[in-house]
């Protein structure tokens, strides 16, 4: 990919915020940085939005809804198919940005493009079929209609590690329903989102119906918003402890809120499971994204007697991992989004380390330029190491064992997270006895990817509520109303 190439794109991105139609400056025209990972790099220096620019933002989501609501079903389906066919078209741009952006492999940034374009034509169908129902109440005295009616104006919060597919899982689903959006990408990553929304304009969304309001100050922005009683729902995705404080706000005004927040996935391999098929569905789990994904395997706990043979056939395909910028052809591993993340994926690895693991391959940090920390792998890991208790979010797997069903079933559900989880068995009763007794929303059984637009995406415990994705998702934006017409 040329210098020059990547650039024209970045040169193609406006600076300002997007409120009401219109790509303006911010209150007091700050800005701030945005950087390449792999090389520390400026590549864009954009619009800081301030908590006044959040409420001028709200102010154009509220005055559009009226319109956007009462807009028909088709036409509000026909401009989500269009921002698809435009997101197929500009593809490679997208990616090409978000791994200038976020650091991950092109490979992987092409396939975030196609499985968050697949939320736009997803809803872009449910669009058309929300409905209710009719009928006559038992005691005979009256008809009872059932109708479904957008929310209204909605605040959503992105997270840095999948910019483009994170926008759509939102945007998609709150405008197929009616609803208009106040989005706040992330100050890491927020360059995708503008992009995106260029398309949106391109299809023909109707001024004022999605507004971008960048930050550096997230927090501070994000408070007015969510304390404004016109608001009537808030969708947030990144960590529990973030996500529990903007509950508590969302609480003031008894807020609608969808929350997917951390996970700690357990990966359990049983001793009948194909270890080709474990050790594929181990890859895609632990190091797509870099690792740095809520649905990323977090705790691999294999039987006794299949563990050694399936950590040195991860090992050896570990070992063959080549680290680098996402641009560079056969990169499988980029960079970590920042300083703090590669300081905290060695501070798990050297805990769990001085408790006993052992460290097949990795391990350290990568000097030089950017932030790189190698894929890792462990083995032996003991209760009580930190590894297993939090979100790694980095390339490093972690292998504990087990020896009977019920303690596998007890290893993963000990945890206050219940996001995903994935198991390998070729037992077929065993594999309904995991999805029956695992604490998860989503579960993977014999597969180390779960997500797809068509699904219900979210989790259990202090993994989150609510859902994206499938024919769940829409009901997010929607409310339910039900009339009473009295029999003449």
């Amino acid at each position: 990919m040329s210098t020059q190439t990547e650039q024209a794109l970045l040169d193609s991105i406006p600076t300002g915020l997007f409120i009401g139609g219109q790509w303006i400056d911010g209150e007091t025209g700050g800005t701030f940085d945005v950087q390449d990972p792999a090389t520390g790099a400026v590549i864009r220096t954009i619009a800081d939005a301030t908590p006044a620019d959040g409420i001028r933002a709200l102010d154009a989501a509220v005055a559009a809804q009226d319109g956007w609501a009462a807009t028909a079903p088709r036409v509000r389906s026909e401009i989500l198919r269009r921002a698809f066919d435009l997101v197929q078209e500009h593809k490679e741009d997208l990616a090409l940005l978000m791994t200038l952006e976020m650091g991950k492999p092109l490979a992987e940034a092409r396939g975030e493009v196609g499985y968050g374009g697949e939320f736009l034509r997803w809803f872009s169908e449910e669009a058309v079929r929300i409905s209710g129902r009719y009928g006559i109440n038992p005691e005979g005295t009256g008809h009872m209609v059932v109708s479904q009616r957008p929310v209204g104006p909605s605040f959503f919060v992105t997270p840095w590690n999948f910019p483009f597919a994170m926008a759509t899982r939102k945007i998609a689903p709150a405008l197929a329903a009616g609803c208009t959006v106040v989005i706040k990408p992330p100050a890491l990553t927020p360059l995708t989102t503008m992009y995106f929304t260029k398309l949106l304009e391109e299809a023909g969304l109707p001024a004022g119906v999605v507004n971008v309001v960048q930050t550096s100050k997230s927090s501070a922005l994000s408070a007015p918003i969510i304390a404004d009683p016109r608001l009537r729902k808030l969708s947030f995705t990144g960590s529990t402890e973030v996500g529990r404080k903007l509950i508590a706000q969302a609480a003031q005004g008894v807020l609608r809120v969808s929350m997917e927040l951390g996970g700690n996935a357990p990966f359990v391999v049983f001793d009948d499971a194909d270890l080709d098929k474990a050790v594929e569905g181990a890859l895609a789990a632990k190091f797509r994204n870099i690792g740095q994904a809520c649905t990323a395997a977090n705790r691999f706990i294999v039987h006794k007697d299949v563990a050694g043979e399936f950590a040195k056939r991860v090992t050896e395909r570990v070992n063959g991992m080549k680290i680098g910028r996402g641009t560079e052809d056969g990169v499988a591993i980029g960079p970590l989004i920042d300083a703090d993340a590669v300081a905290k994926a060695g501070e798990l690895v050297d805990d769990a380390v001085g408790r006993g693991a052992t460290l097949l391959a990795g391990g350290k940090a990568l000097e030089g330029t950017g932030t790189f920390y190698e894929p890792t792998v462990l083995t032996d890991v003991v209760a009580g190491s930190a590894i297993l208790r939090e979100e790694i979010f980095g390339p490093v797997l972690a292998i504990a064992t087990f020896e009977t069903e019920e303690e596998a079933v007890r290893l993963a559900n000990d945890t206050e997270y219940g996001l995903v989880s994935y198991v390998f068995t070729e037992n077929l009763q065993r594999g309904q006895r995991m999805i029956d007794g695992l604490e998860t929303g989503m579960m993977g059984l014999n597969v180390g990817v779960v997500s797809n637009a068509a699904a219900p995406f979210g989790g259990v415990k202090q993994s989150g509520v609510g859902r994206e994705g499938g024919f769940e998702g829409i009901h997010e934006y929607l409310s339910t109303k039900y009339t009473l017409i009295p029999v003449s």
